[in-house]
């Protein structure tokens, strides 16, 4: 089994877009995730919290095709990411497995090796980086053997 991974993908609407849905479908079709469970939760203007099904939206049915396995997103976890939301926001919660790591996780295992951390780097924080590291390429040695 490769690394399994809960998602919150937050939106700044109360509708969740097609094409964020779809993208997922993909990439469950492609064998690069096996999708477990996903749930659409939202916060309305008026601060209400709703939670629903991806099938429950007739514009989302079969985006994601079917689950492979049962319901495990619940009320805690439903609380939780709501609070990661401002009003008239929405949020797609994925649980997942990442198929493309499964080989290497299981000569992991196989090792006696575990994930100890996993840490997610924003893109644009990496993307800070990439530009930090390019302008030091750039930038005029300060080596003092070289004064």
């Amino acid at each position: 089994m490769g690394p399994v991974e809960f998602i919150v993908l937050a939106f700044p609407e109360e509708q969740l877009r097609v094409q964020a849905v779809a993208a997922l479908g993909d990439l469950r079709r492609s064998g690069a995730v096996c999708l477990i469970d996903a749930l659409v939760v939202t916060k309305t203007a008026g601060g209400e919290l709703l939670a629903a099904e991806l099938d429950e939206f007739e514009e989302l049915q079969g985006l994601l095709g079917g689950r492979d396995a049962a319901r495990l997103i619940g009320p805690e976890d439903v609380a939780e990411s709501a609070g990661l939301l401002d009003r008239g926001n929405c949020a797609l919660l994925v649980l997942l497995e990442h198929l493309w790591a499964a080989e290497a996780a299981e000569a992991v295992r196989e090792a006696g090796g575990r994930i100890a951390a996993s840490v997610r780097i924003p893109p644009g924080r990496l993307a800070e980086v990439k530009a930090g590291l390019a302008a030091l390429a750039g930038a005029p040695s300060t080596d003092a053997s070289e004064a």
